[in-house]
């Protein structure tokens, strides 16, 4: 016979379960109307969310040669991790553009408690849509897709001597300033990148 205390161990698991179950439902529910709603309001992803590693953003950044009061701009911050560094360990101020609000929301209370929303605002928007003429440096890690898409805006927009720096997608028809190859880190500067070996200017 079964102790009745394995019983109301076996409910109490079942319960749990149950339990555990109805939130994972809400939670997979809440975001999917939030998907919903930033793919209404904004239009389809041009890439998916992948954390950049610490590392990769902080030899990037010393490879862009961000320096102290510079305006960085993070295209797609994610959850504002590139934007808190380039604050905390280089001195810059931070724009980062998000068009998922949950990443935008977590971005902005990662600011906070880091406690540098004096240096860093999250914008929740279309990147294709900011204005990048006061950005020093650039900061992409998005798709083949979306870098194509941005090239001509940046070299419209971008001041002289701004950089651009990637990840993992090159800019393809840019010269590269300097490159990582090891960790394919690619960073560009305009008007520099833009010209051929004659010096033509080409931004296509």
């Amino acid at each position: 016979m079964t102790p009745k205390y394995d019983f109301i161990a076996i409910d109490y698991i079942r319960n749990g379960r149950v339990a555990v179950g109805q939130l994972l439902i809400i939670i997979t529910f809440i975001c999917l109307i939030i998907l919903i709603i930033s793919i209404l309001k904004f239009g389809v992803p041009c890439a998916i969310y992948v954390p950049t590693p610490i590392k990769i953003a902080r030899r990037a950044l010393s490879l862009a040669g961000l320096k102290p009061h510079e305006i960085l701009y993070d295209l797609g911050c994610g959850d504002g991790r590139v934007l808190i560094l380039a604050t905390i360990e280089y001195g810059a101020f931070a724009v980062g553009v998000e068009c998922n609000p949950l990443l935008a929301w977590i971005a902005r209370r990662n600011v906070r408690r880091a406690n540098v929303e004096e240096f860093v605002k999250v914008i929740t928007g279309n990147l294709f849509n900011i204005n990048l003429h006061k950005a020093d440096v650039v900061f992409l890690y998005l798709s083949q897709y979306a870098n194509e898409r941005l090239k001509d805006k940046m070299a419209k927009e971008l001041k002289h001597g701004a950089r651009v720096v990637t990840y993992i997608f090159p800019i393809v028809g840019w010269k590269p300033l300097v490159k990582d190859e090891k960790q394919n880190i690619y960073v560009y500067e305009i008007p520099y990148s833009l010209s051929d070996e004659k010096g033509n200017i080409n931004p296509k």
